[in-house]
């Protein structure tokens, strides 16, 4: 049975090639490969990623991986960027 680090994990590996990771498209995918436990729809009516997966892929990405809620993605850190939190607006 998969669990939610091993989703976390899965999210954590286009970042190998990818600058970005769009959310919209990852948590379709999630769902499609893993199942509908990681994932629920939100106050919205979205698809989201589960909470638990979120922490893990926090976790795995601390430092490395920022948020842009603008776009609705993750972004790595440009070289030289200093990492100044999770959230960049």
């Amino acid at each position: 049975m998969t669990t939610a680090l091993e989703v976390a994990e899965w999210m954590v590996k286009p970042f190998e090639t990818a600058r970005h990771v769009d959310q919209d498209s990852v948590v379709y995918k999630i769902k499609q490969q893993f199942g509908a436990d990681f994932v629920y729809t939100n106050g919205n009516g979205n698809l989201a990623i589960s909470r638990d997966v979120l922490k893990h892929f926090r976790k795995l990405t601390e430092g490395d991986v920022v948020w842009e809620r603008s776009d609705r993605s993750w972004r790595k850190l440009s070289e030289g960027e200093t990492y100044k939190g999770r959230l960049v607006e």
